[in-house]
């Protein structure tokens, strides 16, 4: 039986631009005055070309209040190495009390977390449809400031408080740090109103939190909207009630990344935010050491701006894949899945926004994913079980629980008639787990 992967987060291989990245590589490496540069370190907030036309991009697709200017864009290795370089010039262990992560979240941040020392830190937030609940969070971090010795190891909580003073840097520490994928969030789909977006970025300046946002999903929807997408946390928090000055590190930091338009392997993305805070990290250890990462392939890919292949690809190639194929998944789970008691989100029936990689399925009740994972393994079938997006930690509430009755499905790793056929696979793993109940 042939193995079908539904749990792998990557885009399937016809959707990999390996043409108009080849004909970008031979473009710069042909010319002295691009693969000079292109083969040295680099500065460490990145190539600079790049960063103007990120700029420009970014302005035209969300068209904020105002234009971006290259001063808050920096380069990154990616959305994950720059969540790590956040963590290193932005939290610490000393002075950080809490991370908020929304149940479920993308499981792989767990271990960056972890390896900045603040793995005891984690804190489960509950979701609805619109992602992380809001005055969850405000709850947490009342309660955690009675709390705070029980993982600052200190008498006092402003002990903590000399770890934002007694290291040279050009950052700051910030007290909570909130992590969320506000549009089409992985695993659960949910996409976050405004509404909430503004409350949150409240609820971040009264209590000197940093909301780090993975905003990979958002050029990706499941029907291009005619109007301008959603604002981000990063531009409310430019102007909501006055906004923020460049002059100021803010709230927000909105992490980009071309691993679902372009390719994973490319390695390339970028950081938005005040102009104070992009300097902050652009100044981070391995960038002064190294220059920005991924800085070879930032030339290519600035390249294929330049030459238009970026747009014609995303808006060739992968916007019609999006959008066929979820339409080929959430169709196939609404025929064969639904009279089992499955719902799914995000789904376009009930209004939702639709978009990103992913769907988040709700298993019939008394069926855990545990054993559907072990069933599906039988039918060659591999799916993402609800525990792997559980936020692990003694404080989070035994949260395990709460998302055991969910799978993530991915609709743009395998081919498309394998789709449907997954999903039949998991038809007959459910059907045979409900009969033996």
């Amino acid at each position: 039986m042939h193995p079908i992967n539904l749990q792998k987060g990557s885009p399937h291989p016809s959707l990999l631009p390996a043409i108009h990245l080849r004909s970008a590589a031979a473009t710069v490496l042909s010319n002295p005055s691009l693969y000079i540069p292109a083969l040295d370190y680099g500065d460490e907030a990145g190539y600079q070309p790049l960063r103007v036309n990120i700029a420009t991009w970014l302005t035209n697709f969300y068209a904020p209040a105002r234009p971006i200017p290259t001063e808050r864009i920096c380069i990154t290795g990616g959305a994950s190495q720059n969540l790590a370089c956040i963590l290193q010039v932005f939290t610490d262990p000393r002075h950080t009390v809490a991370v908020w992560l929304p149940e479920p979240t993308y499981h792989l941040v767990f271990t960056m977390f972890r390896d900045a020392g603040l793995g005891d830190r984690l804190r489960a937030v509950p979701k609805d449809e619109e992602g992380l609940l809001v005055e969850e969070v405000e709850r947490g971090i009342a309660d955690a400031r009675y709390r705070a010795c029980d993982f600052q190891g200190c008498g006092n909580v402003g002990d903590a408080r000399s770890a934002d003073t007694d290291r040279t840097s050009y950052g700051k520490r910030y007290r909570h740090l909130i992590y969320c994928v506000p549009t089409y969030a992985n695993p659960s789909g949910a996409t976050m109103s405004v509404p909430r977006r503004e409350v949150l970025v409240r609820l971040a300046r009264r209590h000197d939190a940093l909301v780090v946002c993975d905003d990979v999903y958002d050029f990706l929807p499941v029907t291009p909207a005619e109007q301008s997408p959603i604002p981000r946390l990063v531009d409310v928090d430019r102007t909501l009630d006055g906004g923020v000055g460049d002059d100021e590190f803010g709230n927000v930091v909105s992490n980009g990344s071309f691993s679902k338009i372009l390719g994973p392997g490319c390695r390339v993305g970028w950081a938005e935010a005040t102009p104070k805070f992009v300097d902050a990290l652009a100044q981070c250890g391995s960038n002064i050491s190294g220059g920005a990462p991924s800085h070879l392939t930032s030339t290519y890919i600035n390249q294929m701006f330049e030459d238009g292949s970026l747009h014609t690809h995303l808006n060739g190639t992968i916007l019609p894949a999006v959008s066929t194929r979820y339409r080929l998944l959430a169709e196939a789970v609404r025929h064969k899945l639904a009279s089992l008691g499955v719902v799914f989100q995000p789904d376009e029936a009930r209004g939702m926004a639709a978009g990103g990689f992913f769907v988040w399925l709700r298993l019939p009740d008394g069926v855990s994913s545990e054993d559907v994972d072990r069933e599906a393994a039988k039918q060659g079938l591999v799916i993402g079980k609800g525990g792997l997006f559980a936020v692990p930690g003694p404080n989070t509430g035994g949260s395990r629980e709460r998302v055991d009755g969910f799978l993530r499905l991915c609709f743009m790793w395998e081919n498309e008639d394998r789709l449907v056929e997954g999903v039949e696979r998991l038809e007959m793993v459910l059907r045979g787990l409900l009969a033996s109940t």
